[in-house]
């Protein structure tokens, strides 16, 4: 696989361990790159980029609607509903939108067709671009389950190809969206703070990546002199150490003022730039090893 056509996923397992911090670095220190923000719940790499010619899209998804006048009150599919986002309750057909999973189900079972889809907005993708990078972002209505649609909207919307590195920064933890984030993903970077809280969160992630067989490598962050829990976490389950970040005041001013690090100071650009060049050459050695 050629470098400029790896998606190298970013994750940790809780929010403020510094993984937009690495992603938004990595991207910005790449030739070209483009940077997805599936942290769709609360994305923030767009605050460093602060991305021009922004374009935006709604994102929908099916869900039930009822015409009361073919409806007989069969009850089938609420029934078939596993998730009771239909009832039948004083000689109508209630809808939950809330607690729908757009499965279809009930629309195909009802046997007078009084059942149709339509449209619910969840969300938006906006695409626009700053200097070296596209910056994609998934932004999620308040209130909606599930942001894994918008998830799929923006990696299938950015296959791999052409001369761009792909860095998709993923929401906090290990869920259904995280997974979504990762499965397709050529390298995991997994994020870590040097506490036995770090060491609990990582190993969430750690799991999450050996289970999709996903090759990966962490990277310690907010590393102090002394124990690190987290690194005697990755030597004990021989995982690969990318890169230790240091504690460092003035690289987290930076970061709290959404200021893309390898642009202030040239000892940050050595920094990523560096760790750009492990995270491309682990893809390629794993992909010999995989596909001699």
């Amino acid at each position: 696989m050629e470098a400029n056509n790896m998606r190298i996923a970013v994750l940790s397992g809780k929010g403020g361990t510094g993984k937009t911090l690495v992603s938004v670095n990595l991207a910005a220190a790449a030739k070209e790159s483009i940077y997805i923000d599936c942290d769709v719940e609360e994305p923030n790499g767009h605050l460093f980029f602060k991305p021009e010619n922004v374009k935006e899209e709604e994102i929908t998804i099916k869900i039930p609607s009822v015409d009361e006048q073919l409806c007989m009150g069969c009850r089938i599919c609420a029934y078939f509903c596993r998730f009771n986002a239909l009832a039948y309750v004083n000689d109508k057909l209630k809808i939950f939108d809330d607690v729908c999973h757009c499965c279809g189900g009930c629309v195909l079972l009802c046997p007078v067709e009084a059942l149709s889809d339509k449209d619910k907005v969840i969300g938006k993708v906006q695409k626009g671009t700053k200097d070296n990078v596209t910056v994609n972002t998934g932004i999620l209505n308040f209130g909606v389950e599930s942001g894994v649609p918008i998830i799929k909207k923006l990696l299938n919307e950015n296959k791999p190809g052409g001369k761009k590195l792909t860095f998709i920064d993923c929401p906090p933890g290990s869920a259904c969206i995280v997974m979504e984030s990762i499965k397709e993903a050529d390298y995991c970077i997994l994020v870590a703070e040097p506490t036995l809280f770090g060491v609990h969160n990582l190993n969430m992630v750690y799991e999450l990546v050996k289970l999709f067989d996903r090759p990966h490598g962490v990277v310690l962050n907010k590393c102090l002199d002394g124990e690190n829990p987290a690194e005697k976490f990755c030597l004990e389950k021989n995982i690969k150490i990318l890169d230790r970040i240091p504690f460092d005041h003035e690289l987290g001013t930076l970061n709290s003022n959404a200021r893309i690090a390898v642009k202030e100071n040239e000892k940050y650009q050595t920094l990523f730039a560096s760790l750009l060049q492990k995270v491309t050459k682990e893809v390629q050695q794993h992909e010999t090893v995989t596909n001699p």
